[in-house]
């Protein structure tokens, strides 16, 4: 137990020695309680821990979000029960390997899974995605105690892309700022960090960074199927930005005679502004990512790391199911195929809904594939 858990910290954690993280601060909605969930880690936010805790034996249940210490014998075996029949749920569902995402009446979705390096490969491997939706590149960064090599980050991607055996790849470009913070880039204090220095708006203004990442990327895709995402877009302006600095890197390569694949080029969809323009950019890249975490803290005007906020933090409000309504139909009208790669893509009760609106991807945390498999496939539409 301890008072805070940052994200280059959980990201680190060894899952094989961690049962699981109980904090203080922090809210159920930030990129901590995000990457516990990716490790299948049970994280409990937001707890008030009291010192005589310490060396306790405790009981974590991430389903209810109830910490027990020192259960007497009744609460400990109804809890064991309880973690046998999670058990025993899980391994039913191992019979859904091999399966196609499909819904009983033909409709076919892909489903991804999120990762935050390299290491978690082997957990969207085990769990039978068909891709990898979201690679977060960031923590590329965030592990490290400078800028990453364009080799160190070259070998990352091609031992992903390798892997995966010729399964998509969609590798997010670095994300940093906001609650994710390296202090070699020496970013800075900011009042309002969700809403300031991060993401594209770095990369767009440093480029020998993101030049650095996109070798790395592009040379990496001559060994799988990779493909480049942008967080953070708000503008047409900002996508043509990009499209320039890929094309002249392209260049450079070509120039080197270093290979390089066919990479489809796509963009986060977090902010409304991006929704309300969505039929200008669709026709500008190949993919929408819709990231819904991010979406639902600009329009609902909620900061996600605030935990006196997680009770009214509402990623099912009518406006989040809305805009991603019309990101999907103003996508579709211009060839660009859209997917959801934030926490509600494996939200049970959305499952149905999303396939409804005609989503073509769903990307979750590799523990969330095989039951949201099973959702997709217990739905008929007509």
């Amino acid at each position: 137990m301890q008072k805070f858990t940052a994200p280059s910290e959980t990201v680190q954690m060894d899952k094989e020695k961690l049962l699981a993280f109980v904090t203080e601060h922090g809210s159920s909605n930030s990129h901590t309680a995000i990457l516990a969930k990716t490790m299948n880690i049970p994280a409990l936010i937001g707890v008030n821990i009291k010192p005589e805790w310490n060396g306790k034996f405790a009981i974590v249940d991430g389903y209810t979000g109830t910490l027990y210490i020192e259960p007497d014998e009744d609460t400990f075996n109804t809890l064991k029960k309880k973690q046998e029949e999670d058990i025993k749920a899980r391994e039913l569902l191992q019979d859904l390997k091999g399966k196609e995402d499909i819904t009983q009446d033909g409709r076919k979705i892909k489903l991804y899974a999120n990762i935050g390096g390299v290491k978690d490969v082997a957990s969207v491997l085990a769990n039978d995605a068909a891709g990898i939706g979201l690679f977060r590149s960031e923590f590329l960064y965030l592990e490290a105690d400078d800028y990453p090599s364009e080799e160190s980050q070259f070998m990352a991607y091609k031992t992903v892309a390798e892997n995966m055996a010729g399964r998509k790849v969609i590798v997010r470009t670095l994300d940093i700022g906001a609650d994710k913070q390296a202090g070699y880039f020496n970013l800075g204090h900011e009042d309002n960090p969700a809403m300031g220095y991060r993401a594209i708006r770095i990369c767009l203004e440093r480029t020998d960074i993101f030049k650095t990442q996109l070798r790395a990327l592009l040379r990496a895709s001559a060994f799988g199927n990779i493909a480049i995402m942008f967080p953070m877009v708000i503008s047409v302006n900002e996508v043509k930005q990009i499209k320039e600095i890929v094309n002249e890197v392209k260049k450079e390569l070509d120039g080197q005679e270093i290979p390089y694949g066919e990479t489809e080029l796509g963009i986060m969809i977090e902010t409304p502004a991006a929704v309300m323009i969505s039929d200008l950019l669709a026709p500008e890249v190949d993919f929408f990512s819709i990231g819904t975490n991010d979406l639902t803290q600009y329009t609902l005007a909620i900061d996600r790391q605030n935990m006196k906020l997680d009770n009214i933090y509402d990623a099912h409000h009518p406006a989040i199911l809305r805009m991603i309504q019309m990101t999907i139909e103003n996508g579709h009208k211009h060839g660009c195929w859209v997917g959801i790669c934030g926490e509600l893509g494996a939200d049970p009760g959305l499952t149905k809904t999303f396939v409804e609106m005609g989503i073509d991807e769903l990307s979750v945390s590799p523990a969330f594939v095989l039951p949201t498999r099973k959702n997709i496939r217990d739905i008929k539409l007509n």
